[in-house]
């Protein structure tokens, strides 16, 4: 068997064009879509009369042995194969001979191609789906078991007020959990059949695209043949809800390289997940965590890659599109690995509770309290904010506890000593939402219901 269009052109196809035109080593992981992908196809031929059942039997028979050879690694792949496509369709022609010929009656590789493509996506998409799942949950065990441990929270990096690891731990899981609605929200638009519009305009034969999208598990089919088959948005969506889903553990990674630091010392990674340096024997370095930082600039290159490669493409099939793949299967291959990893890093992390609390009970980390409390006694916010302000200046420039130059204020009763006590301001918290210990609570079952209703979207 030669090439596929070997009747059009003469002559053997040069060599600098088969390496640059070939892609069987990226796309020959779709080979159980592509032939998922056949046997519907071939079961529709025989259903509407375009082949006759004894051929249709004994090309199922072929695409049945020829995937328990690609399974196990004895099937053997031919220099004339340019694609996963093109093998399969090579060997079942030599296994199953002429009735071989007639599986690719009424399809063109264009839309064969998007087919296995979709139904790979929609596979991946549900992997990475369950996956965000386990991260979520190995967060909320980690947040359960922090109880009223509290840690100062950031703006700028710098210290602003105090909060609770659990709250701290939580926004990364609501964070995730928009990551898993983008997921599902790609799916259902990833979930549409382009089989059975062919090259780009259909076929004069009577073929039965709603029977193969039926029996592939798609939701919906194509309404227009053009965009069945050139359309790759569904490609640039997945690498998107892949690439913010990357910087979403990019930014959990940094925190947790700043964390373990000796500087801040607020984490004890696991052994099984740092390394060690191969001069400095006393390093013990967040290689995963940084790794989940470095790995999202590769995601978002592919995003930028596919986009570039879409934008000027004319309907309809352009050959331009072969660059889909690799980006494709990049992205979930490299966010299921630092997903996985992640889970496991979270599992086995040890907080240091009592460094995170002795952090967060510095003076000034009451400031807002204070100003607060002189809202309540009827003094304008700006006005308020700008005497603690001062006080605080007055605490720097003449080295004295702050708690001491509040209290000698006289906007100030004995009452506020108890601001300065350790964990009172979250006690003080009462807003829907923040770091309060009832607000936290909440959040806590919020959570844990929006995951069970996550959980349930999953299809497998």
């Amino acid at each position: 068997m030669g090439t596929l269009w070997e009747g059009r052109m003469s002559g053997e196809t040069e060599e600098a064009l088969r390496a640059l035109n070939d892609s069987l080593q990226i796309d020959k992981r779709l080979y159980k879509e592509d032939i998922s992908g056949s046997a519907a196809h071939v079961q529709m031929l025989v259903s509407v009369g375009l082949i006759e059942e004894s051929d249709g039997k004994s090309i199922l028979e072929a695409l049945e042995a020829t995937e328990e050879e690609i399974s196990s690694g004895s099937f053997i792949f031919q220099i004339e194969d340019e694609d996963i496509h093109t093998a399969i369709e090579r060997r079942v022609t030599e296994i199953a001979g002429e009735a071989g010929a007639r599986m690719h009656t009424g399809r063109s590789r264009n839309d064969q191609v998007v087919t296995d493509l979709r139904l790979w996506t929609l596979r991946s998409l549900e992997e990475l789906g369950a996956l965000v799942i386990a991260l979520q949950k190995s967060l909320i065990d980690q947040a359960e078991k922090a109880g009223t441990t509290c840690m100062p929270g950031y703006t700028h990096l710098q210290q602003a007020q105090p909060i609770l690891l659990s709250h701290h731990l939580l926004a990364h899981v609501w964070a995730l959990a928009r990551d898993f609605d983008r997921i599902m929200e790609t799916r259902s638009r990833t979930d549409v059949s382009p089989l059975g519009a062919g090259a780009l305009a259909g076929s004069s034969l009577p073929i039965d695209p709603e029977m193969t999208a039926n029996s592939l598990g798609f939701s919906d089919i194509f309404k227009n043949s053009l965009d069945a088959v050139s359309d790759r948005d569904f490609v640039a969506e997945a690498i998107f809800v892949n690439s913010l889903l990357s910087v979403h553990l990019s930014r959990i990674g940094e925190e947790l390289v700043l964390w373990s630091s000796e500087e801040f010392g607020f984490v004890e990674i696991d052994d099984a997940y740092t390394t060690g340096s191969s001069m400095l024997p006393q390093k013990k370095n967040p290689d995963i965590a940084e790794l989940a930082r470095g790995k999202a600039g590769r995601l978002i290159g592919n995003l930028t890659g596919l986009l570039t490669v879409m934008k000027g493409l004319p309907l309809t099939y352009n050959k331009d599109l072969q660059e889909d793949k690799e980006p494709l299967f990049d992205s979930f291959d490299t966010n299921r690995l630092v997903l996985t990893a992640l889970t496991g890093l979270f599992d086995s992390v040890t907080f240091n509770e009592q460094k995170m609390t002795q952090a967060a009970d510095k003076p000034f980390s009451t400031a807002v309290d204070l100003a607060e409390y002189l809202v309540q006694k009827g003094m304008p916010f700006r006005e308020a904010h700008s005497l603690i302000g001062a006080l605080v200046k007055i605490s720097i420039e003449n080295q004295k506890d702050f708690s001491k130059v509040v209290l000698e204020d006289d906007n100030f009763g004995p009452e506020v000593e108890d601001f300065f006590k350790s964990g009172m301001s979250i006690k003080r918290r009462i807003s829907p939402g923040g770091s309060g210990l009832d607000a936290v609570e909440l959040q806590k079952k919020q959570i844990k219901k929006q995951l069970e209703i996550q959980t349930s979207m999953l299809r497998s």
